[in-house]
């Protein structure tokens, strides 16, 4: 009966850390047989789901990043094992520090241990951390914004779990620190330092690729949500150039059969809060 109700397993495909040697195989999630049932989707692009009867709580995102149990090295699946050879010996001497970095966020993690919110929040901040490591081509800024944005997710999960933990308090910095990093790819990107080409596919949840025009709507609605206020000048010039973006993808969004609609929704909504703020700072 245990084994009908398994929400994972773990992979046949043998995985070699391209930093410290160790071979492990990786949790993948099961999904299906009812296991996930779609809720609503956020103004972040988050899909939630809703409790099953039979399997519980799932959270897909917590699988999504690689971790090597021993060194905790990590990054999504994909660029794991494709780790520059000569970045891994800077990513080993740096062991230490983000093990330590880690476990001042996330207390008694362990990546031999099944996945749940708080091991699975830290493997993607340790994505975020290990995606230094990688060179331009991987489009490393846009996937420290994902895995950061994800964490954040997961964060606000363990806050409903556990409430006055400070997960809240965590959580609003992972999205400050994920707001930099989409504004940081989209600059890098327009002035041809990085590209974005490495990224198979823009999420940000793994439910639906809103491609280039979510990371631009995105990007906006951190940096309305979690932008800087020190200078009111630099956030409404900063507010008046997302404007203009959100402006942009509504005439791609008349045009275009392929826009989701959604996003569209959302990129409504998005504009007439900017525009609000706009006008208060105005007055």
């Amino acid at each position: 009966m245990a084994s009908d109700i398994k929400i994972s397993f773990q992979s046949k495909e043998n995985y070699t850390c391209p930093v410290c040697g160790m071979e492990f195989h990786r949790e993948e999630l099961l999904s299906g047989s009812g296991r996930l049932i779609a809720g609503e989707l956020t103004d972040e692009l988050h899909r939630l789901y809703e409790p099953s009867a039979k399997y519980g709580e799932i959270f897909p995102l917590a699988y999504q990043a690689t971790v090597c149990p021993k060194c905790w090295f990590a990054s999504m699946d994909r660029d794991f094992e494709a780790l520059p050879k000569n970045a891994a010996e800077d990513a080993l001497n740096d062991t230490d520090r983000r093990r330590a970095d880690t476990l001042l966020i996330f207390p008694y993690v362990d990546f031999n241990d099944v996945r749940g919110l708080i091991n699975g929040a830290a493997s993607l901040y340790l994505a975020a951390r290990c995606y230094d490591f990688y060179t331009r081509e991987f489009s490393p800024t846009i996937k420290q914004g994902i895995a950061m944005l994800r964490a954040a997710w997961l964060i606000d999960e363990l806050d409903k779990k556990y409430p006055g933990q400070h997960f809240d308090w965590i959580a609003v910095l992972f999205k400050r620190k994920a707001q930099y990093f989409y504004s940081e790819a989209l600059t890098r990107e327009q002035s041809g330092k990085e590209t974005l080409s490495g990224l198979k596919t823009f999420g940000p949840d793994t439910d639906k690729n809103y491609n280039y025009e979510g990371a631009l709507y995105l990007t906006g609605l951190l940096r309305l949500r979690y932008g800087s206020r020190d200078d009111p000048e630099a956030r409404k010039e900063s507010l008046d150039e997302v404007k203009r973006t959100i402006a942009k993808i509504f005439g791609l969004g008349k045009s275009s059969k392929n826009k989701p609609g959604p996003l569209l929704e959302h990129a409504r909504n998005l504009y007439a809060n900017i525009n609000r703020e706009l006008e208060i700072a105005d007055d």
